[in-house]
């Protein structure tokens, strides 16, 4: 790590502190040439995830698509944008720890499916009706009886 005063390459590490939930470093260091103090920080690089759209398309994934539809979902329901930011961070956790750089974004519905059972059932039934597409009553029928089994 080059000194911000003299650009020598040698520094050593006075003080390091986990950050940002664990997902950062800061570093203090001192050049070991001028003595001048500087911070540092070390962040894990992710590779972008690439969403493979029903029509072909990709496009790299965006989080605030998967918030956004969760929203409507969960309107003038109990769950607090907390739950729902954390429900997005683990989807988006699983997504940067999977060996897949690209996926369909039909299997990221499916995630947001399963968590929404678990979270909220009205959220969970209307994040399905769009998301599947239901055609008829029947098939919003069929879903009922699955959440109610």
């Amino acid at each position: 790590m080059h000194c911000v005063k003299c650009g020598c390459e040698e520094s050593k590490v006075v003080d390091s502190r986990s950050i940002e939930e664990g997902n950062s470093i800061r570093r203090r260091r001192e050049c070991l040439n001028c003595k001048y103090r500087f911070t540092t920080y070390e962040k894990i690089e992710y590779t972008p995830i690439i969403v493979i759209k029903k029509n072909g398309l990709r496009q790299q994934f965006d989080r605030e698509k998967v918030i956004n539809g969760i929203l409507r979902a969960c309107e003038k329901r109990p769950v607090s944008i907390d739950q729902i930011e954390k429900l997005v961070d683990e989807i988006e956790m699983e997504l940067n720890n999977s060996l897949e750089k690209e996926i369909e974004a039909s299997k990221i519905g499916e995630m947001v499916i399963s968590r929404l059972k678990d979270l909220d059932e009205i959220a969970y039934v209307r994040f399905a009706s769009v998301y599947r597409q239901f055609k008829d009553i029947n098939e919003f029928k069929k879903e009922l009886n699955k959440l109610l089994k």
